[in-house]
């Protein structure tokens, strides 16, 4: 038992390190591109062009219908046969990054078609085009709105990121894995990098919490 508390310990700062230098900058560069990526689909979406409209569409159905660990192989393992070599950090990058933009698009997508239209047409009234109205008048309403959801996108993708570790990226898991080969204790290694996993995403929520109260008090004025 002594030994168990001593590996927890010995183990604990390590594992954290790992999520703070590997996990959490992972997730944060993925989310951050994916915002961009997802903003350019769901303009697509909402383009009132067939052609643009249908490869928006097909890029979130083959997104959303497609496991994560499989686009993450594609690009990593799959990539190579067309010689395109991508190194481990850069391939999760953009496995996460792809896969964020799918399922966010949908979700920036529904928060511009909820701002009432009537706002576009007050836009219009005081001389703004189409895209002066959609940065100044309809995006700032609709940001509002998809907050909560796309924070919890990002929470999901925290989680995700565990997957890097199944092609040699250095983040939280990885090192539980290290770990747990290197002393055999597999439960435990495990269950200390799950607890550390909820620890953060539990200050993240928090943190989505306090965010959406301060934009429900802005919205109120």
């Amino acid at each position: 038992m002594n030994d168990t508390w001593k590996l927890v310990l010995d183990s604990f700062w390590p594992l954290v390190l790992a999520g703070l230098r590997g996990t959490i900058p992972l997730a944060l560069a993925s989310f951050a591109i994916g915002l961009v990526l997802a903003l350019g689909i769901a303009l697509m979406r909402i383009s009132t062009n067939p052609v643009v409209s249908g490869i928006a569409r097909l890029y979130v159905s083959v997104i959303r219908g497609t496991p994560l660990l499989v686009q993450l192989f594609v690009i990593f393992y799959g990539l190579p046969q067309l010689d395109i070599r991508i190194d481990p950090w850069p391939a999760a990058i953009i496995a996460f990054s792809v896969n964020v933009g799918g399922y966010a698009a949908e979700v920036i997508r529904a928060a511009i078609l909820s701002v009432p239209k009537g706002q576009w047409e007050a836009g219009f009234i005081v001389g703004l085009s189409r895209t002066k109205t959609l940065q100044r008048i309809i995006l700032p309403q609709a940001a509002r709105v998809s907050v909560p959801p796309l924070s919890n996108t990002f929470i999901s993708l925290v989680k995700d990121t565990s997957l890097a570790s199944l092609i040699l990226v250095t983040e939280l898991f990885r090192v539980a894995q290290n770990i747990a080969a290197f002393s055999y204790e597999f439960m435990i290694v495990y269950l200390e990098a799950a607890f550390i996993y909820w620890i953060f995403c539990l200050v993240l929520s928090t943190g989505q919490s306090a965010l959406e109260k301060r934009l429900d008090r802005h919205g109120a004025h």
